[in-house]
């Protein structure tokens, strides 16, 4: 997840974060992020494959912008906990 100069969230999938992050700011990231420049990293997990990645970035995206700063925070207070919230979004324990 990227927080957008506008203070918005922007959520997606990536191998390699900061190559992601620096794609987003030269603008030829999303087309979402293109007029919100510049992004930062607000959080991120690293999951054991694309499909669970995926999955995670469609139920993140399908929050309510109070449950995402939520996860955020989480991630802010602990990486680790972040994690696992976003497991749970998967209905994994983690």
């Amino acid at each position: 997840m990227v927080r957008c100069r506008d203070g918005s969230l922007y959520t997606g999938y990536a191998r390699d974060v900061n190559a992601r992050v620096a794609a987003h700011n030269a603008g030829s990231g999303a087309k979402y992020t293109r007029s919100r420049r510049p992004v930062a990293l607000a959080a991120w997990a690293d999951l054991e494959d694309r499909h669970r990645a995926l999955s995670a970035e469609w139920r993140i995206k399908r929050l309510t912008k109070g449950a995402k700063e939520a996860l955020v925070t989480r991630y802010q207070a602990s990486p680790g906990d972040f994690r696992r919230s976003v497991l749970r979004l998967l209905g994994e324990s983690g």
